[in-house]
């Protein structure tokens, strides 16, 4: 019995040092990934503000991992609307991201001017977002085997760091095609030293995000719509999602996909009303962190603020 508890001890503490040695590596611009990012623009693009017409809110909750002791959890929320005759739009994102001892939270402004360029309601998009990260350690909440160890006495260290971005968008009623940096700013923290480094711009700590979708009717009933995001930072491998969803009925998706070298993802999305739309994913991951975990769970809520219902186009396909 004695030797059963000292495994769990160790586990839980080896799993705890591995999470805070990631979590002090990770530079504060680091990515959270999403399976429903085509529920989820705008963290991945700020020309996508006011892209819908009109007022519109999501909001996100991804379980990373679950079930395995300071997998990451984050949590999304996001306003954007139209202005100036649909000719611009802005927006507001917030996100919270947690991981082992890490507590991210990052609170964006959102700017992007449409331009018309077809006929067929061809809308270019350019966005610009700023904001803020509040990053946290908390330090004392490791586990650790000598008590009252000093490097851990702190109970949390934060900063507070600016950073910005950038993004561009094509869309028609059946296609659309974006590219977006998030981040320029590399935000690299120190807890030990008690240290940041901010407001350095580094072309090689950019994350860059090329995606595109499709949708093609199959039938009265059934519409398809295949999509590709490409995921990439200098010294790292490429990494890709790519997604196959169906429609029926106008109303419910269904649809997998495939995270290169990571998780195969199975997505639902229900079109409750004109104005209220839910989703689900879940990720079962192909690594050796299956045995850790039971898959990641992730949820969205979206809603469009109208007073003149008959002007939102049900359903959206972007």
């Amino acid at each position: 019995m004695k030797t059963d508890k000292k495994k769990l001890f160790l586990t839980k503490w080896f799993m705890s040092l591995i999470l805070l040695i990631s979590s002090i590596s990770m530079q504060a611009q680091y990515e959270p990934q999403f399976s429903q990012y085509l529920n989820n623009e705008m963290f991945i693009n700020p020309a996508y503000a006011g892209s819908r017409g009109y007022m519109a809110a999501t909001m996100l909750y991804r379980d990373q991992w679950s079930g395995m002791e300071g997998a990451p959890k984050t949590g999304t929320v996001s306003f954007h609307m139209p202005f100036s005759r649909d000719r611009a739009g802005a927006g507001i994102s917030i996100m919270n991201d947690r991981i082992g001892v890490s507590n991210h939270t990052a609170v964006f402004l959102n700017y992007a001017y449409h331009l018309r360029v077809t006929e067929e309601n061809g809308v270019l998009s350019f966005g610009l977002q700023g904001g803020i990260i509040n990053a946290e350690e908390r330090l004392r909440d490791v586990m650790t085997i000598e008590q009252g160890d000093p490097v851990f006495a702190n109970n949390i260290y934060h900063k507070v760091m600016p950073n910005f971005g950038f993004g561009s968008y094509y869309h028609t009623d059946r296609f659309y095609a974006g590219l977006s940096i998030p981040r320029f700013i590399k935000n690299k923290l120190d807890p030990f030293n008690q240290s940041v480094e901010s407001n350095k711009l580094n072309v090689k700590n950019w994350h860059y995000y090329l995606y595109s979708a499709y949708v093609a009717d199959l039938s009265e009933s059934v519409k398809m719509k295949p999509a590709i995001m490409i995921k990439a930072v200098s010294g790292a491998p490429m990494e890709a999602d790519i997604n196959l969803n169906f429609l029926l009925k106008d109303a419910f998706w269904i649809g997998a996909g495939y995270r290169t070298g990571d998780a195969v993802i199975f997505i639902t999305q229900y079109q409750i009303n004109k104005q209220l739309r839910i989703g689900y994913s879940y990720d079962y991951a192909l690594t050796k962190l299956q045995n850790f975990n039971s898959g990641t769970h992730e949820f969205t809520v979206g809603y469009d603020f109208t007073f003149d219902k008959n002007k939102i186009v049900s359903p959206r396909y972007f």
